[in-house]
Parts: C-alpha cells; sequence; structure tokens
C-alpha cells in the first residue's frame, strides 16, 4: 500500500487529522495507541517493565503509570533508554501486523517520534506534519490534560525541533490557534484526495519492511 507517515509535536493536532484521513477511507496505524495498548492493564509490556523498573511505576490498575515514568525518564537517561529498549521492539512488531492486514486507499502511520527516529522517512512515500507554533501546543495540551507548562515544555524538548520536522516534510497542514475546524478538513481533504490519487497510480512505491 502506499504509505504516508503523520507526524507533529505534541498538542499539534495529529490524532484529529488522522481521524479525519480514518473516516474518508485511509488505514490508520497509530503508534501512540499501540503504545498505550501495550501499557494498559494486562498489556504485553506491563510485566518486562515491572520487571525493569519495579511496582512504583505500574498503576493500582495494572496500568503503567504514566506520570511516575515520565518523571522518572526525564530524570535520567538510561531510564529513558532502557523503557525505550522495551517499547520500541514491540511497537515496530506491533506496527507491521497492524499494516499487514491494513484496508483502505492507502496507510497512514501515526508517528510522533518520526523525524527523531531517523528511519522512518525512508520507508514512507510521503512525510506530513501537523504544523503549529509552541505557545498553541503548550495551550492545547494544558486544556487536555492539566499537566504544567513546565512539564510539556520538558517533553516538547526531547522532541525534533519544529524547523527540523518541516524540513523533511513533503506535505504540511497549518494547524494553528486560528486554523477553524472548517480550514482544517478542507486542508486534509485536498491531501487526502492527492494520496489517494497517487496511490492509485503508484501502489507499491515503498517496499522496504517497517522493522
Amino acid at each position: 500500500m502506499f504509505k504516508v507517515g503523520l507526524t507533529g509535536g505534541i498538542g499539534s493536532g495529529k490524532s484529529k487529522v488522522a481521524d479525519m484521513l480514518g473516516t474518508w477511507g485511509a488505514a490508520i496505524v497509530d503508534t501512540d495507541v499501540i503504545a498505550h495498548d501495550l501499557t494498559a492493564p494486562g498489556g504485553a509490556a506491563i510485566e518486562p517493565i515491572r520487571q525493569a523498573f519495579g511496582p512504583d511505576v505500574i498503576a493500582e490498575n495494572g496500568a503503567l503509570d504514566r506520570p511516575a515514568m515520565r518523571e522518572l525518564a526525564f530524570h535520567s537517561p538510561e531510564a529513558r533508554k532502557r523503557l525505550e529498549s522495551i517499547l520500541h521492539p514491540m511497537i515496530g512488531a506491533e506496527t507491521e501486523a497492524r499494516a499487514r492486514v491494513a484496508q483502505g486507499c492507502y496507510v497512514v502511520f501515526v508517528v510522533p517520534l518520526l523525524v527523531e527516529s531517523g528511519k522512518w522517512h525512508k520507508r514512507l512515500d510521503r512525510v506530513c506534519v501537523v504544523d503549529c507554533d509552541p505557545d498553541t501546543q503548550v495551550a492545547r495540551v494544558q486544556a487536555r490534560s492539566g499537566l504544567t507548562r513546565e512539564a510539556i515544555e520538558r517533553i516538547m524538548s526531547a522532541q525534533a525541533s519544529r524547523e527540523a520536522r518541516l524540513a523533511l516534510a513533503d506535505d504540511v497542514i497549518v494547524n494553528g490557534r486560528e486554523t477553524s475546524l472548517e480550514a482544517l478538513e478542507q486542508s486534509v481533504r485536498a491531501l487526502h484526495d492527492s494520496w489517494c490519487a497517487q496511490a492509485q497510480q503508484n501502489p507499491t512505491l515503498s517496499e522496504q519492511t517497517l522493522r
């Protein structure tokens, strides 16, 4: 299938864009959703994480205690690398499994750390960045999560810069503070139609494995 990578900083609106594309017929493989599934109660990553970090990072319901793990990872690069060594292979395997059974006019891989990986863009036919200014990112994340500005900015500092994402983009969707839902839908729909046309002309442009 024709492969589109969808990325953007925290609070940029990637999920909203992915939902629109899915409604219009694209297959969506979201690595954030996969990560949440793996760290939900009974998820495949829970026991390895418990063994690596102890019970303090597991919530009472059996899921990953995300705030506790976030604090540990931000203060300890070693802990962050250990967590990534557990999660990344599992996410990669599940991403590949879901991609194999995906059905749609093309497949969208929603990858928050697409730029940071250094590998994803080579496996894709198009890279699309959902873009907005940093202040808008902070405001949106605060509204939905209640995190402090400091905590959000720490997350943003661990992600690729806005400039680095835009430098890698084939397509850009502007979703700033002043962007209306109607304007966003128009932008996304235009790209969807373009990708559908490209997928029909070149259905197997990218044949590389997702591993």
